[in-house]
Order: structure tokens, then sequence, then C-alpha cells
């Protein structure tokens, strides 16, 4: 298992291709309660042609869990250190969910290091005050019952109904239940209050000049359409893809559609 000491915390990561300095690099960047497993189907499709590396954020994962650093400017400082550690100075950047608050900070911070970026499910707001108290009141389960009692709420959170109800996926919810239930209930307390309490990004978006595509889930109840449209408005020069079928969690819910996007998508920017 590789680990990475940067920034005072471990962080657990996965490199296709340590060794080839030629191929153009991807960052993969996870959302809240999950981990690197979340982007297998990108990694796969995307290896041959790409050095791609995803990581686990402190907290979550086989990463660390530390006492504090869970808001996104500390995480983004994590990211950046990886970068650095593996001597990554040009990459196309992807961030889910909470990936994409952290990658949204790094276009506006570090610029200079994204040859794309690619932001899914995710928003330029904060967290909208209606959610807060419904999130603090799943921390308290959390704390109190355990990750296993909660999950099978999350899981419509994560997930849209076509994942949800196909019969023929029945194994992979399975699979990724049990994910859910296997996070660790400190670490996965702080990072959900560190991403309820973030700030937004929303005012800044016109400054990014990094070629970006925004991807979103038809049944995103998440990160609805109307946030992604919102950055798309924002981003001159933005590309906007909404993938059928698709939840919170569209790289697994839909991989052969978001790999596709990202796949036209990238081969515009070289």
């Amino acid at each position: 298992m590789p680990m990475i000491h940067v920034n005072n915390v471990d962080i657990y990561y996965e490199d296709s291709a340590p060794d080839d300095k030629q191929k153009p690099v991807m960052v993969f960047a996870h959302g809240l309660l999950w981990n690197t497993r979340m982007y297998d189907k990108q990694v796969e499709y995307f290896k041959s042609g790409c050095r791609c590396i995803a990581f686990d954020f402190r907290g979550q994962g086989q990463s660390e869990i530390t006492k504090s650093g869970y808001d996104m400017e500390t995480l983004t400082e994590d990211t950046l250190a990886l970068l650095d550690a593996l001597k990554i100075d040009k990459c196309h950047f992807l961030g889910l969910s909470m990936g994409g608050f952290v990658a949204q900070r790094i276009a506006l911070k570090r610029p200079e290091l994204l040859l794309s970026l690619t932001l899914l499910e995710t928003s330029a707001d904060p967290e909208d005050p209606k959610n807060v108290p419904q999130y603090r009141k799943l921390m308290k389960a959390i704390r109190w019952l355990g990750m296993k009692r909660v999950s099978q709420k999350v899981m419509p959170i994560m997930f849209g109904t076509s994942f949800l109800n196909d019969k023929s996926r029945k194994a992979d919810r399975r699979a990724w239940l049990t994910m859910l239930q296997g996070n660790r209930k400190g670490g996965v307390v702080k990072a959900t209050t560190g991403v309820i309490e973030r700030s937004g990004t929303y005012d800044q978006l016109g400054e990014i000049s990094t070629p970006t595509l925004i991807i979103v889930g038809d049944e995103d109840t998440a990160t609805p359409y109307a946030k992604a449209e919102r950055m798309h408005f924002a981003i001159t020069g933005s590309k906007l893809a909404v993938i059928k079928g698709a939840g919170h969690t569209a790289t697994v819910e839909e991989p052969e559609q978001v790999n596709k996007v990202i796949n036209t998508f990238l081969a515009n920017c070289v």
C-alpha cells in the first residue's frame, strides 16, 4: 500500500505508472465518504495512455485520521503537497463532489499545475443552510450508532434511482454499501464537518482560465443540474455534460458515459 507523508499527514495513493515520465498525468480526487475506488473504471479506461494517480483524503479511505485539518483549504494543501512530492508539474485534475471543492481551489491557487480541470457532481457554493441541520443530525447518528446503522439513508444521497432500482446491479449496490459501512467513524465525522462548513468559491470562478469540463448526473439530488449550470456560466469557455441515469456518483453508476465525455474533452485540450 503506497503511503506518502505530506503536510503532516500520511496519505494513501495509487499510481498506475510511477516510473513513466512521458505519459500525461491524470489526478483523481474522490467525494465525501468514499475513496480511490470511486475512479476504478476511469483509471482502467485511461491508464493505457495516461499516468493515473488517485488518492484518499485525510480521514477517509486508507489515509491517516488526524485531529484537525479537514477544511477545504488544508485538504487543498495536502493535495498540492502530494503533487509536489510525486514531482507532478502538470496534470489533468478531476474532482468529484468534495474532490471538486478542492479542485476548484487548486485551479484558483495554482493554475500553472493544471492542463485541464474536470468538476463532477460538485458546487461552487457553500453548503445550503437548509441542509446543514440534516447533515449535523447524520453526524450525530454516525458518532453514536456508527456508519452501518445510517448507511441505508446515505445511499439515496450518493446514487440515483436508476442505479438503486436496477435489479441487475444488486451485487454492485451491495459492494458499495459495504464500502460505505467500512468508513472509520472518527474520520467521517471530521470530513463531513469540513464539507458542511466550507466557504464558497463562486465569486472567484471568473478567474479560472484552465480548460474546464463540468459533469452532472441527471438524477443527482445532492448537487443538482442547477449547481452545475451555475458554475458553467461562471467559468469562461467551460463545457457542461449531463450523464443520463446517474446520481451523485456517476463514475460508478454510468462509467462508460463518463469516460466517453472525459475522453472527448481531453482530446480537445491537447
